[in-house]
Order: C-alpha cells, then structure tokens, then sequence
C-alpha cells in the first residue's frame, strides 16, 4: 500500500535519523487474521479484559498473528544476522509499574516488576493511558533510572480527543484554517505539549520522543483513520518544535489500523508481544516496518515485564537513543 507522506518542513531534521543503518530482514510473516491465537490474557478493543501490563504491547502479538509455541523446541544455532552479539538488552515502564491504586479510574496502577537487572536502558512512558493524563509516578520512576545510572528515553501514548477536549484546544495552535482536521492537530499539539510539560517538570531529559500509536481502551479512536492521523500529525509536530527527535512503536497492523497510510518516515520500535528475545529481533527486519522508517528497538513481553533489545548497528550509538543518568 502507497503511504501518505507529510511534506512540511518541520519533519525535515527529524528525517536526518532515516541515516540509521538498516537492520537484518526478519524472516517472518504476518497472518492475516489480526486476532488468532492471541494470548487469553490480552482483551480485545472494547472488551472488559483486563491487561496487567496495561497499554504498551497489549495487543501486539495477536495483532501480528503470531502464537508462542505450547511445546519447548530446540534452541537453533545463533546465527549472528539475526542475533546479533552486540545486541543491547533494555525495558520500558509507565504507569502499570507504580505503586498500586494510582491513576485515573479507568487506568488504576499495577506495582508490576520494574526492569530486569540486566538491563540498560530504560523507556519511560510520560502518560497515564490516554493523552492529557501524566503518568502517576514519573519523577519516581526516573529517579529509580538515575539511581541505577541507566540509560533513559521516553514515550508517550498517543490518543483521540473527546469532544470537550477537542473543543478547549482546537482552535489554538499551529494550524489556522478551522477544518475539522486542523482542529485534531491542533488538539494533537496540545496533548504533546501536555507530555512535554510532564517531562520537563520531572527533570527527565531525553533525546528523543516516542509516539506510541495502538488502540487505548476506554479511550478509543475513532472510526476514521485520516481524522486519527490528523492528531498523530499535531502530537508528532509539538515534539520536534520542543526539540525533541521523534520515532513511533506500534505493530504495522496496529498501526494500519489506527492510522490508515500515515507515513512519518521516523524510527520505529516494534513490538511482538509474548514472544521471545529471537522473535523481537526478527521486527528489526524489512518484513516489519509500521510506516517506512528504520528499526531501533524490538519489544517482547516475557517475565511480567516489556523487554527490549537494540536492533543491528544500534549498540554502537546509544547516546542517539538514550540520556546517560
């Protein structure tokens, strides 16, 4: 399918991160049924499920059509290509790791595991769920980054106005004509710049910002995904006016979606669900790309928690992805 492309001139340092070297090509393929096989514990958009990891890949492995194996099979022969030796392990929290009880009614707090000793970065999500909803414990999670002196960047969950919502902010921003459409992306600015407050007042420094496109129950897109990009467009424009580089995780399905042919062209971070590390390695390749951009990082959930590991070429450049604390 032909992506639509942003033509403004605001994306034009942003694309200077295209300059990421390519990562290996995966070798596996997407089913076509989104939802088979998906794991009994991930609900559905609009079902009552519930997720004790919350948003961040909830729906990435069914969305993918992959299934773990019920069997344990032989390990294969690493086969540096696709499991590269410098590969770095990191993981990502947000508000499903605070203290329990926290948050919005609809998104209450988990105490879920914090990242594994091992790892060495960390993505903090600046949201709790939905847009303009700080996550709870955000000062708190980044000192637990700084404490450990981890590598640290952050991410925000990207979602669709309500009416009241889209009422107060859009008619101030960057875009002036009153269409419908600039009204979403003014709406959109203003929902980044709420999560650039968020990080600046906790301190948190980070070179780049990522846009996390997925459904959000309780809190869902709307039917249309021109409209839904619209706001995509606002929320990627109020990062990089903010100074921030931007790249987007989501799954191409997920974001097909929600999106429609929404192109960026930024880094991605790809999620695969309860997988494994090999099969979170595998989205590093040409198979997997959301909207056109390179690789940077492959999510797996495994061990209560989101893990992720660089993709080719990325270990030797960390310092472009992360803050050192």
């Amino acid at each position: 399918m032909a992506r639509r492309t942003l033509g403004r001139s605001w994306l034009g340092a942003v694309l200077l991160l295209g300059l990421l070297a390519g990562c290996a090509d995966g070798g596996t393929s997407r089913a076509d049924d989104p939802t088979e096989g998906a794991s009994a514990t991930s609900g559905g958009p609009g079902t009552a499920t519930a997720d004790p990891r919350g948003d961040l890949a909830r729906l990435a492995e069914g969305a993918a059509g992959e299934v773990p194996s019920t069997t344990a099979s032989p390990t294969p022969a690493r086969d540096p290509a696709r499991d590269p030796a410098e590969a770095v392990l990191g993981g990502d929290i947000s508000w499903p790791q605070c203290p329990r009880g926290m948050g919005i009614p609809e998104k209450r707090t988990l105490g879920m595991p914090m990242p594994l000793d091992a790892a060495e970065y960390v993505v903090v999500g600046l949201t709790n769920g939905p847009g303009f909803h700080a996550n709870p414990c955000l000062a708190d999670q980044l000192s637990w980054v700084a404490d450990r002196h981890l590598l640290g960047a952050a991410y925000a969950v990207a979602s669709f106005p309500d009416d009241a919502t889209l009422a107060a902010h859009g008619a101030a921003g960057p875009w002036t004509g009153g269409a419908e459409l600039d009204r979403l992306r003014n709406t959109g600015y203003a929902q980044g710049r709420f999560n650039v407050a968020s990080l600046r007042d906790a301190g948190f420094a980070t070179p780049v910002v990522w846009i996390d496109v997925e459904p959000v129950p309780d809190f869902e897109w709307s039917d249309d995904p021109v409209a839904n990009a619209a706001v995509v467009e606002g929320v990627a424009r109020a990062y990089t006016d903010a100074g921030y580089a931007i790249g987007v995780y989501s799954t191409p399905y997920l974001w097909e979606q929600v999106v429609g042919d929404l192109a960026l062209g930024v880094p991605e971070w790809r999620a695969a669900g309860h997988t494994s590390r090999q099969e979170a390695l595998d989205r590093c390749g040409a198979d997997w790309s959301v909207q056109g951009g390179p690789a940077v990082l492959g999510q797996w959930v495994e061990a209560d928690r989101d893990q992720n590991v660089t993709c080719p070429g990325v270990a030797a450049e960390l310092d472009r992805w992360f803050h050192q604390y």
